[in-house]
């Protein structure tokens, strides 16, 4: 690939009009598509044309002849792609990875994706499309940290583990990714932290909050007060006015 193979994708940059990626502020390659999205290991982006969607290398050559209606970035060798309405991953050669087809899929995370079904379930699949645990859910999130967000039927959330276990016995209306060793969750009372355990780190409820930064969240409190509050739940800084 005359040296291209070296070239480092973070330094990598989509033109202004979307139609082909830049190196250095100067075109990538000379050819040019009705939209592009970002290079992922090992060098080959998701694009589409007039001929449909597909996937190319760093010089702007598809990868393999087929075409999709929808295409995805590679993500642990595995692609998001939509064909004739059905969603599935393909590998870097483009063809099928599993036989399995879904109303939807997300990307890999962790060698773990997030799929939906026809009948609208939702669970996880390993790279060759097999689930990884026997339970469906309403909804299902990507895995980080080995963890991942689901909701029951019910609308309850919690977190599970790769193996499907859930890692602590409380259900919340709703919850965000662990992050910094805390997750965000809310309940009918409003929004704090919880810890792997699934227990409050605090007494406080907020009407938002967010993952904390450095030891710091910015939040709300129920009267609208937007605020920065610490580990503790106790507010360090006050932001302007009353919303």
């Amino acid at each position: 690939m005359n040296g291209r193979s070296t070239i480092a994708l973070e330094g990598l940059r989509i033109a202004p009009d979307g139609s082909h990626h830049l190196l250095d502020g100067m075109p990538l390659y000379e050819k040019r598509f009705q939209g592009v999205q970002s290079f992922h290991d090992p060098g080959i982006a998701a694009v589409h044309d007039g001929s449909g969607a597909y996937h190319i290398d760093l010089e702007g050559k598809e990868t393999y002849h087929h075409r999709y209606q929808s295409t995805y970035g590679y993500y642990f060798g595995r692609a998001a792609v939509k064909d004739e309405g059905k969603w599935f991953h393909i590998d870097l050669r483009g063809a099928p990875a599993y036989g399995e087809r879904f109303s939807w899929v997300g990307n890999y995370q962790e060698e773990a994706c997030p799929v939906r079904t026809h009948d609208g379930s939702y669970y996880h699949i390993d790279p060759s499309g097999d689930r990884l645990y026997k339970d469906s859910y309403s909804y299902v999130g990507d895995y980080r940290y080995g963890l991942a967000c689901v909701y029951s039927s019910e609308g309850k959330a919690h977190h599970i583990d790769m193996a499907g276990n859930a890692i602590y016995d409380s259900v919340f209306d709703e919850i965000g990714v662990f992050h910094k060793g805390y997750a965000i969750a809310r309940i009918d009372e409003g929004w704090f932290h919880i810890d792997r355990q699934g227990k409050a780190i605090y007494d406080a409820r907020f009407s938002a909050v967010e993952p904390f930064y450095n030891g710091i969240s910015c939040s709300r409190l129920i009267d609208g007060s937007k605020v920065i509050i610490d580990e503790s739940g106790k507010v360090v800084a006050r932001l302007g006015p009353r919303s």
